[in-house]
């Protein structure tokens, strides 16, 4: 097949699932085209089967903001046309999805058909979603896609609750690679965070306030003295400069250390201890899924789609949103009992294995031949 991947190149898990799937697919022998304002954070370098198409979009006076959406799905006619793809997986609502929906009413008119799949990821439903003004083109751009997904139970349930969807919504999860992610394995660099063997905490996300970053500062504050341990936060955004000061009133910034944004998260995930992913909500929990993959135990909140992931009491632990105290009650639980977190280690590892590529790379496979069966 000839595939369209319509995705942000960004350091978000949609991107991230995209450009994974794409990576994937190619290395079966599809054709994987990417269409995006910029090269995919984790595409790499040269790879067979893959092929990048970047949306230029220019200055227009007459707009105050640039059209990217309109400019998106004409580079969606010109790759369909000329590249004769035989599907788009538009992933992301709006603007991909519309965007995608332009693009094939376009095409219609030359005679050609090209089938939309659309995968929801979270926040185009979970924030958008509390926007009415965004309710109609969403809840329109999900029903005329040949094909929707939904990485978690709880994302296609919050779409079904929010906007006015009348068609199924296949629940494909998220994935990882583990047998590439265990290639990442840097044990060499403990040295380097923990010299005097303390245990490690990390967190890893986009800093925004939906992950209250600030409440893993907390949640440290409060264990920092009952056992020897130093907590990485990989990441940066709107939170970060709260979260550093957060540090200097508890008089901890010598045990909590800010790496900024990593492009290649792995390698810092194979010298943890714990993650730690406090969030207000997560669709999903793409995070904490790489952070098992990596033996890694998860204390998370238990909100959105991570109940469906993170299995209290064997993978990792859960408490209610903003319950610190029992997030460092938690954490103190595994960090000081050595047998109990080698358990949970293994435990995060095999649940990972639910989650492989390979299991979960057929069901897209499947998807597309069934739409393009029943075109």
């Amino acid at each position: 097949m000839k595939i369209g991947m319509v995705c942000y190149p960004t350091f978000g898990g949609s991107g991230v699932i995209a450009t994974e799937l794409g990576k994937a697919l190619a290395a079966k022998g599809h054709e994987i085209h990417f269409i995006t304002y910029s090269q995919p954070v984790r595409l790499g370098s040269f790879r067979k089967n893959i092929f990048y198409h970047e949306v230029n979009v220019s200055d227009y006076p007459l707009f105050l903001y640039p059209p990217y959406e309109l400019v998106l799905a004409s580079k969606m006619v010109d790759v369909a046309k000329y590249e004769k793809i035989d599907l788009l997986h538009a992933h992301y609502a709006i603007p991909h999805a519309s965007a995608a929906y332009t693009a094939k009413q376009v095409l219609a008119e030359e005679g050609i058909h090209l089938p939309v799949i659309t995968t929801l990821h979270g926040t185009d439903i979970t924030l958008l979603g509390k926007d009415a003004s965004f309710e109609p083109v969403i809840s329109f751009a999900i029903n005329k896609s040949d094909a929707v997904t939904a990485v978690s139970h709880s994302l296609r349930n919050d779409t079904y609750k929010l906007f006015g969807v009348n068609r199924d919504i296949e629940v494909i999860p998220n994935f990882v690679d583990l047998e590439s992610m265990r290639e990442e394995l840097r044990v060499d660099m403990r040295q380097e965070y923990a010299p005097h063997g303390e245990k490690l905490l990390l967190h890893i996300s986009n800093f925004r306030p939906v992950k209250n970053v600030l409440d893993v500062i907390r949640m440290f504050a409060l264990l920092k003295d009952q056992c020897s341990a130093k907590l990485v936060m990989v990441g940066d955004g709107p939170e970060r400069s709260r979260a550093e000061q957060l540090c200097r009133e508890h008089d901890m910034c010598h045990r909590v250390i800010f790496t900024g944004m990593l492009k290649n998260p792995t390698e810092v995930l194979s010298v943890a201890d714990l993650f730690v992913l406090p969030s207000e909500s997560e669709s999903f929990g793409l995070a904490a899924l790489e952070a098992m993959a990596m033996g890694v135990p998860v204390i998370s909140t238990n909100t959105g789609g991570l109940p469906e992931l993170n299995r209290h009491g064997v993978t990792g632990m859960m408490s209610d949103v903003g319950d610190v105290e029992d997030m460092a009650r938690h954490a103190l639980s595994l960090l000081n009992d050595e047998q109990r977190l080698a358990r949970f280690k293994k435990n995060a590892l095999a649940r990972a294995a639910d989650f492989s590529i390979d299991k979960i790379l057929p069901l897209y496979e499947k998807v597309y031949h069934t739409v393009l069966q029943t075109a």
